[in-house]
């Protein structure tokens, strides 16, 4: 799990980077207004007009795409707090797309994962009942292998085996789930901590200067603004992603429940065949 998670962080690094990198390499490129600047303008009215040159112009003067008004806005909003809630950022994505991942290649199909099991049974083959769920990945095909391993038994011992093993692979689904509350909770909380600073440097400012000035005071506001919707929309990013994760971790759960109940009718069935 560790080794997924460093490879995923090193992938949201390179992918938060790789735009700034695009966007800086513009030694080919020229501004629509040097261009215009270069060609003789009567050639250029002539050809475009008037009216098209001021949209160009204005185009170019828009130029910057939203990463780099992000990263604009990241940089005036205090290196230190901004650098925190980026982390904080990076490691829950990380988690939360681990868990995805390994949710979702838990999933298998149900039904027919069943139906070959209750041949087998019913074939007396409980060995190849077994292998068909070894072969299968997940936590439903564990359970149904965990129950086939007691079905010689009592079904109130096959019953407390399944009880027992499905605790530990609930516990298994919700692995670093704690981890993202608490970076859910972080996230604001960097943020509501970077206005507070901002507000210490705005009245700090203000007492170096001897004077209320809006632009003192401006200055020291928009830091503590920023980071605080920095924090919160990291906040909410990560709940999203969290919410998806319980969901499929309820399917899942959901799912082992209903495994569990159909295998246990099927070696109750095979008892009393036998019987």
């Amino acid at each position: 799990m560790k080794q997924k998670i460093y490879w995923i962080i090193i992938l949201l690094l390179l992918t938060l980077t790789w735009p700034a990198a695009a966007q800086t390499d513009t030694t080919n490129t020229k501004p629509v207004t040097e261009a215009v600047e270069e060609t003789p303008q009567a050639s250029i009215e002539e050809l475009i007009g008037q009216e098209e040159i001021a949209e160009l112009e204005e185009i170019a003067a828009k130029g910057d795409g939203l990463h780099m008004q992000l990263k604009t806005k990241f940089v005036e909003g205090s290196a230190g707090f901004m650098s925190l809630v980026a982390l904080v950022l990076v490691l829950g994505l990380a988690l939360c797309i681990e868990r995805i991942i390994y949710l979702t290649l838990s999933e298998v199909n149900t039904r027919k994962l069943l139906e070959d099991i209750e041949q087998k049974v019913e074939a007396d083959d409980i060995e190849g009942a077994k292998s068909i769920c070894r072969n299968t990945r997940g936590p439903v095909a564990s359970i149904c292998y965990q129950g086939l391993m007691h079905a010689h038994e009592e079904m109130d011992m096959v019953e407390r085996s399944i009880v027992s093993y499905g605790s530990v692979l609930s516990a298994k689904l919700e692995k670093g789930c704690s981890w993202i509350t608490l970076f859910i909770a972080i996230a604001p909380s960097l943020g509501f901590l970077g206005t507070v600073i901002g507000m210490v440097m705005a009245f700090d400012q203000i007492q170096e200067a001897g004077d209320i000035s809006p632009t003192i005071v401006a200055q020291g506001m928009k830091v503590a603004l920023i980071t605080t919707i920095f924090g919160i929309i990291v906040a909410l990013i990560l709940q999203v992603f969290y919410n998806y994760i319980l969901t499929k971790i309820e399917n899942l759960t959901s799912e082992m429940e209903e495994t569990a109940i159909s295998l246990m009718d099927i070696i109750a069935k095979h008892k009393q065949q036998k019987a």
